[in-house]
């Protein structure tokens, strides 16, 4: 729920100040600049409480009118620098580049693997085909999915046929580049959440009506104006 009423600045200032963030390459810093430059005079720290606070909220509102993807998946993981460490995101499209989901993980292992197959599944039923490269942790995580599950999946290791996916990590890569890491894991999967939800917006996928007749940045407002105030 978003709490308005202890609010210092309006809802819609700080709408636009996570959009922001979330869609272009720029850090903290940068949207205090330009607000400053707008006559308003707001903190670094308070926009970063913002996008960790809210990004999350309005992405699990966009699952609930997320367009249908494809039953042919492509997946790989991703590096996300966490406190001056590695950390992994794990990513899937399908085939029309469409996001299926992602995972941050401190892992890359067969049990985060899992972690990720079985998020992305809850959220899109059982694929079809899985196209990965030649990672064993991956591989031996669908394997398992696939005995416990007694699905029929197809599972291809054929590393060109997965181009779509590395390619499609470099849009969430170049929003994340400015932001030189992130302080916490917490505030890694939160923000996260919200640069995935402006690229699944960017793509198309928010599915409620006039959604094609609307700007992106309209698209993540009717969003936001799903929230409930408290």
């Amino acid at each position: 729920m978003l709490d308005t009423k202890r609010m210092r600045f309006p809802i819609d200032l700080i709408l636009v100040c996570i959009r922001w963030y979330a869609a272009y390459p720029l850090s903290y810093r940068h949207l205090e600049e330009m607000m400053h430059e707008r006559g308003v005079f707001v903190d670094h720290s308070s926009i970063s409480r913002w996008a960790i606070r809210f990004l999350p909220l309005l992405e699990n509102i966009f699952k609930k009118h997320k367009r249908q993807v494809g039953g042919s998946w492509r997946m790989d993981e991703t590096y996300i620098k966490v406190k001056g460490v590695w950390k992994y995101l794990y990513r899937a499209v399908d085939k029309e580049g469409k996001t299926i989901d992602f995972l941050l993980t401190a892992k890359r292992d067969k049990a985060a693997a899992m972690r990720f197959f079985e998020k992305a599944m809850q959220g899109n039923g059982t694929p079809e085909k899985v196209t990965m490269d030649k990672s064993g942790a991956n591989k031996s995580a669908i394997d398992q999915i696939i005995v416990d599950k007694a699905a029929s999946i197809i599972v291809r290791q054929v590393k060109y046929l997965n181009n779509i996916v590395e390619q499609d990590h470099r849009a969430v890569k170049r929003i994340t580049k400015p932001m030189l890491g992130f302080k916490s894991f917490h505030a890694a999967k939160n923000v996260l959440a919200g640069i995935e939800l402006m690229h699944r917006i960017r793509k198309g996928q928010l599915n409620f009506e006039g959604a094609e007749e609307m700007s992106f940045a309209d698209q993540f407002y009717a969003l936001a104006g799903q929230i409930r105030p408290m």
